[in-house]
């Protein structure tokens, strides 16, 4: 199906072709270290296992190939994205079908699509690696690629017979077809299960007929197939629809704040027939296609995300090494410098995060091979949704931060912190609202919650400290939540958004604190980045404890609780994190980009 992945790097030494599998070792070797760390299908707690410092995967534990795999990716975003920005932005169809051409030759479309099928088979944290590098400069057709990828392939693979399968994922993965995903309706955004389009059983046409509208589709007017949901009288029903089918009509490009240059268009199902055939997995199952794909979606959209927020930190620490104002330049100035290490320290926490969470569901699937896949991955709904959130709002303030150090001219288009504010304000509202992820999180937490965490103590330790009595304390609250009556507690959207908000910090804390820990004591970096996270995430989780302890007994119990965690007793005394992260910015601004 391919060229050599490395068609883009033929100059260094290697000139392996993936078409011949070179990675049949690939999942005993996912680390340089050994074997993955290893997964509790039970989901949470998360928190016995802290002191034991488990085997968990971090950035710098990719092989040589997946290095291998992510300089390509830079190659190609170097040469067929980064030059063409202006024409893909003003949605020429033609190159925008051309570079998703020329990713399938490279075998960046079909990362994880089976071997049998003509695919690579390398996994979740391999498929966040190419979409951090495309999300690193790709703007608009990093999304349009995480569709296509994403979205737009996995049904098949998870839920596709085996006629679907040789049909479809050959073609999505040399990309002489593009995918798109059509679920969204007018009446049914975050309610998305609640759609009005009609699929009907005709017995003289001997099809299904769809009637109805799917709306703000991505990849509309490029795709030639697209997974399209439908209610039948048995249910929500996914079904493939092939461009050229009788009955599609595509509607004209929306005119969007951001990610201009991907299309985006409403699709017309007018008396649409769709054969038996292509009835993708069971009739009136439909909705579990839709959840289970959109879960891990939210990982994918993660992975880009941390590009993209690289991307504009780069840009800003090299603005401001050129740029002097009062005979100074910017990168010099306290406040600019703190700017640059809370970017930096923040796009440390996701990446930290977003790797561990995919490597432990690469891990949950080779170790539950004999279950459906979607079983598997159902677990790691608040770690996916997790990931989401935070991606998307660390993208959103380094973002923010990269136009307010380019002061005026950041505002201005021919820089391109400009369209990276403005796209970035997206990755907020699709693959569900962040409110709608927070209340994944917290439903996910009160039905898996079952154990007390771990009474262990490490004086030795600080950011351990930390992070313990956070779990302990998350702990009482969430017996206190499991106490109340389910209704009355998912009717409080607030307290789901303070448990999201509390797991949220605790999982990024743990996440550095593993990586550190893992990477040993000369990695001064890393340690003092984690030293940041640890305790302002403490201050973070107390906060937001008080709150819910307020909101959720207003007695004595509750006031006792509340001056518990007031008290601090198992808690370090504060450090200058000032000066810390004046010690972090010299690294990244040293660099001129993201450092760890």
């Amino acid at each position: 199906m391919y060229n050599c992945l490395y068609r883009f790097t033929n100059r260094l030494e290697s000139e392996r072709c993936l078409k011949h599998k070179t990675w049949h070792n690939y999942c005993n070797d996912i680390s340089k270290g050994g074997q993955m760390m290893s997964t509790r299908l039970s989901g949470t707690p998360w928190w016995d296992d802290l002191l034991d410092h488990p085997d968990i995967f971090t950035p710098e534990d990719l092989t040589e190939d997946e290095i291998m795999i992510a300089k390509t990716t830079e190659k190609f975003v170097e040469q067929q994205i980064l030059p063409n920005v202006e024409s893909l932005e003003q949605h020429d169809y033609q190159m925008e079908r051309e570079t998703f051409a020329a990713a399938g030759e490279l075998g960046l479309l079909a990362i994880e699509i089976p071997e049998a099928y003509g695919g690579l088979e390398l996994g979740k944290h391999v498929a966040g690696l190419v979409a951090e590098n495309i999300g690193n400069g790709g703007g608009s057709f990093s999304v349009a690629y995480n569709i296509h990828a994403g979205v737009g392939t996995s049904p098949y693979i998870n839920y596709g017979n085996e006629e679907q399968k040789q049909k479809y994922l050959s073609q999505l993965g040399s990309g002489a077809w593009v995918g798109a995903y059509a679920l969204t309706e007018p009446s049914a955004g975050s309610d998305a299960l609640k759609g009005k389009a009609k699929a009907i059983w005709n017995e003289e046409k001997n099809a299904w007929i769809l009637k109805g509208e799917k709306q703000w589709i991505t990849n509309a007017n490029l795709a030639q197939v697209y997974v399209v949901f439908a209610n039948t009288e048995a249910g929500i029903t996914a079904f493939i629809v092939e461009r050229e089918m009788d009955g599609l009509s595509v509607g004209p490009e929306e005119k969007k704040m951001g990610i201009k240059g991907t299309s985006t268009a409403t699709l017309i199902l007018d008396e649409l027939a769709v054969p038996q055939e292509n009835v993708l997995g069971e009739i009136g199952k439909g909705h579990k296609i839709a959840m289970n794909t959109l879960n891990l979606a939210r990982l994918k959209l993660s992975f880009a995300n941390l590009g993209t927020a690289k991307r504009a930190l780069e840009l800003t620490v090299k603005y401001g090494k050129e740029r002097k104002q009062f005979q100074q330049h910017l990168v010099d100035f306290p406040m600019i410098k703190e700017k640059i290490a809370n970017m930096n320290i923040a796009i440390f926490g996701v990446e930290s995060l977003v790797y561990q969470t995919a490597a432990r569901i690469d891990d949950a699937l080779e170790k539950n091979s004999e279950q459906h896949s979607s079983k598997v991955v159902g677990q790691f709904i608040a770690e996916c949704a997790t990931g989401k959130i935070q991606g998307s709002e660390v993208l959103a303030a380094v973002a923010d931060e990269a136009v307010q150090i380019h002061g005026g001219y950041g505002f201005m288009q021919e820089y391109e912190v400009e369209r990276i504010y403005r796209d970035a304000r997206i990755s907020r509202l699709f693959e569900g609202t962040n409110e709608i992820n927070r209340l994944a999180v917290a439903k996910a937490l009160f039905s898996q919650f079952r154990d007390q965490p771990s009474e262990k103590q490490n004086g030795n330790n600080r950011n351990a400290m930390f992070i313990l009595e956070a779990e302990r304390h998350f702990a009482e609250i969430l017996k206190a939540l499991a106490a109340m009556p389910r209704e009355d507690v998912l009717e409080a959207q607030e307290f789901s958004r303070l448990v999201a908000n509390i797991y949220k910090e605790i999982s990024i804390m743990r996440a550095v604190y593993l990586r550190a820990e893992k990477a040993g004591s000369g990695a001064s970096l890393k340690q003092l980045m984690t030293d940041v996270i640890c305790e302002e995430g403490y201050d973070n989780v107390e906060r937001d404890l008080i709150r819910l302890w307020s909101a959720v007994d207003d007695g004595a119990e509750g006031n006792e609780m509340i001056e518990r965690i007031r008290a601090r007793a198992h808690v370090p005394a504060v450090e200058n994190l000032l000066k810390k992260k004046r010690d972090i910015s010299e690294y990244v601004v040293n660099a001129e980009k993201y450092q760890t």
